[in-house]
């Protein structure tokens, strides 16, 4: 329990403390799990305010509650990394905008890209209920895919965080955290599942692809990215899929 607890303080502003510090490996085979619960609390409020305000009202209320609870934590890796791989012309310069805590005009617009296709996305959902699912759904693949990323791709050095991490996490709870977000995408979305999955999988494999060709490897702000673009991706094809299809438990 304290690895769930570890993974709210981590991906949330939540106020949640443990006894002790809990170490990396144990968190992150959890984030899938609090993804899915971010994504639930922001498709709610999408979803109960889009019983009694305009969609594209409700959207943006619940993306700006998403960014309540995170502290636009991935947001600010996205930004970092449109700054260094766009403004760096070399891998030492793209590391060391990657350690400037401002942001410049290319993360400015990345930052902005993100939340306007976000609050877009979600406002073109007519329904309720695929707009809560397909909250869920962005947020719960979105760690997926940071968890995966990080499991599969080369960190950028291998004295960072994300090198240690990948090396002490256990095979076994990162498969089982990693099944249970699929699990929680599935029982909400159905056959959706599919698209969605594959979809996640080839923005994530896109930035990653990038992120190793301009600076070798994985950084923590690569995994950031790799979080937002995955999120946007899926509520992009969400907002595809919902207007041909009803979800599977929508009478």
């Amino acid at each position: 329990m304290s690895g769930f607890l570890g993974a709210v303080q981590f991906l949330t502003r939540i106020p949640v403390r443990t006894a002790n510090a809990v170490p990396h490996e144990r968190v992150v085979p959890w984030f899938a799990v609090v993804g899915a619960l971010i994504g639930a609390a922001v498709g709610a409020v999408a979803a109960g305010l889009g019983e009694l305000v305009p969609p594209s009202v409700a959207a943006v209320c619940a993306v700006v509650v998403g960014l309540l609870i995170t502290g636009a934590f991935h947001e600010d890796g996205l930004a970092d990394i449109a700054d260094a791989f766009g403004g760096g012309m070399t891998v030492e310069r793209r590391l060391e905008i990657l350690k400037d805590s401002r942001h410049g005009t290319y993360g400015v617009a990345a930052l902005a890209s993100s939340i306007v296709v976000r609050v877009v996305a979600a406002a073109s959902i007519a329904s309720t209920a695929a707009v809560f699912a397909g909250f869920v759904a962005a947020h719960t693949l979105g760690r997926a895919a940071a968890v995966i990323a990080l499991t599969t791709a080369p960190p950028a050095s291998e004295s960072g965080l994300g090198a240690s991490v990948r090396r002490d996490l256990a095979p076994v709870p990162t498969a089982l955290g990693l099944g249970a977000g699929v699990a929680i995408v599935l029982a909400l979305t159905g056959w959706w599942a599919v698209p969605l999955v594959g979809a996640s999988l080839v923005a994530m494999g896109l930035v990653v692809a990038l992120a190793v060709r301009k600076i070798g490897g994985l950084a923590g702000d690569v995994l950031g990215a790799v979080e937002q673009v995955v999120e946007c991706t899926v509520l992009v094809v969400v907002s595809g899929l919902a207007l041909h299809h009803q979800l599977w438990w929508v009478g």
